[in-house]
């Protein structure tokens, strides 16, 4: 489960292009927590923080605990406008979390047991379909990943959603189709497909020779 980060943000007395503008200026990022059917808030954080937590690969998926004059929200940031160029934080949107909230979060999965795998051991590859995994849960359940055990494959297997098992109260965002994480797959072609391509190449080279006698 990720842990709450506090976070110290300033109220933003003005609004529009114009006053983001400046306080980008003043190395601030201007955000806005909004949802819980109260009134969007304003706010600015400093760059140097959103940017840490933004590089941390996890900025979707944690709960924030955001302090303005005293009062504290608990949110999840839902979007973040970068920079194309400079690919630096430029906006931020938070969600409020208010009681019985779910989310959809985005978690990363992680294999576990590759050394000892019996697909791998043998030569094959892993061939990893999903990297993230969407899910939903109340934003005090979120998993920091999804942990997926290659102990007992072989190659040829496929592991689906239906094969994990996800902690209590986390479900699949996708729900009407079993779909692929990830299989297990023969390393390279097999001999007979070698074989398959290096005659096709003789042959290519040979009407490739063809035409070019034609051709003189």
């Amino acid at each position: 489960m990720s842990d709450f980060v506090e976070l110290k943000a300033s109220v933003r007395e003005r609004v529009g292009k114009g006053a983001a503008r400046a306080a980008r200026r003043e190395g601030q990022v201007p955000a806005v927590i909004y949802g819980d059917n109260k009134a969007p808030e304003p706010i600015s954080l400093d760059y140097p923080v959103v940017l840490k937590h933004l590089n941390s690969g996890q900025f979707l998926s944690t709960v924030f605990v955001i302090e303005v004059d005293g009062k504290t929200t608990q949110v999840l940031a839902r979007d973040c406008q970068v920079d194309p160029v400079k690919d630096l934080p430029m906006h931020v949107d938070f969600l409020r979390i208010g009681k019985g909230t779910k989310v959809s979060v985005s978690v990363s999965v992680h294999f576990l047991n590759e050394e000892t795998c019996p697909g791998l051991k043998k030569g094959g590859a892993l061939n990893i379909v999903r990297h993230e995994l969407e899910l939903t849960c109340a934003p005090n359940a979120i998993p920091d990943v999804i942990e997926i055990d290659l102990g007992d494959a072989d190659i040829g297997d496929s592991i689906h959603i239906s094969d994990i098992t996800l902690p209590e109260g986390v479900t699949s965002t996708i729900t009407d189709r079993d779909f692929t994480i990830a299989t297990i797959t023969t390393a390279g072609p097999s001999e007979s497909e070698e074989e398959e391509e290096d005659g096709e190449e003789a042959e290519d080279g040979e009407e490739g020779e063809a035409t070019e006698e034609g051709d003189e």
